[in-house]
């Protein structure tokens, strides 16, 4: 074999030696990794910028993520080592971005002035209830003036009409079942007159506090089975007038 033929062949032997250095194309930096020495500059880039994401912790703070772009850089590397050089370094691209943009800090909210504290207002006290008895007042029968005793609990209601100077009152007359209807109903309404008439005179009620009605032998307070006994409890006790506090 002449020199000249060994010349050749080395030279032929050097030239596939730096293309299995160098990848599939040129213009490369030098990288020592895998089948090469020498790659297009993206792929280089794409692992800088994967581990550039691991050493900020990127690989803990979103793993997945960052699973996804390294998976990105190592697929770019195996499609460019097939010599599909173009679409490993479009590949090693995006692997660079997807590790560049790792786990973005989020805006912090700005914080917000807390809110006046307003007091709820407190409720309104609750008025006391209170229960404003009155005594019946009793008449004799078939009659319409007051009695002594009358007089005596029409004061004593009085007295309590002043205490509570926001009740009205209704003055309701009755009388018992002896008699016609028609003459009861007129006896009911002198016997509430008569005890209106004291309340104003006598206790300096206000006529605008009083209002009267008669109901004759109606609403009886004891059911009367003998009308015609008088002096029956039932019959006394249908004649009354009673003082009703109303309720508007």
């Amino acid at each position: 074999m002449t020199l000249r033929l060994v010349n050749r062949l080395f030279a032929v032997s050097l030239v596939l030696l730096l293309g299995v250095f160098s990848g599939c194309a040129s213009n490369k930096v030098y990288a020592p990794k895998g089948q090469y020495m020498y790659y297009h500059k993206e792929l280089p880039a794409a692992d800088s910028a994967v581990e550039a994401a691991r050493a900020a912790g990127k690989d803990k703070e979103c793993p997945e993520e960052f699973a996804a772009a390294e998976k990105m850089k190592n697929d770019a590397y195996d499609i460019y080592w097939s010599c599909r050089t173009e679409e490993g370094i479009a590949m090693a691209n995006r692997a660079t971005a997807a590790a560049n943009a790792l786990c973005p800090k989020k805006a912090k909210m700005p914080k917000m002035a807390p809110a006046a504290t307003q007091r709820a207002p407190e409720p309104a006290p609750k008025a006391e209830a209170r229960v404003i008895h009155f005594e019946d007042v009793h008449f004799d029968f078939d009659k319409s003036t007051l009695t002594g005793e009358a007089r005596g609990i029409l004061d004593r209601s009085i007295r309590i009409l002043k205490e509570n100077p926001n009740a009205n009152i209704q003055i309701s007359g009755y009388a018992s079942a002896s008699g016609t209807e028609d003459y009861n109903q007129k006896l009911s309404e002198r016997r509430a007159k008569a005890v209106l008439d004291y309340l104003i005179k006598e206790g300096g009620i206000a006529p605008g506090r009083l209002t009267t009605i008669g109901y004759g032998e109606d609403r009886p307070a004891t059911y009367e089975p003998s009308p015609a006994d008088i002096n029956s409890k039932a019959a006394k006790s249908n004649m009354r007038v009673l003082l009703e506090v109303i309720v508007k």
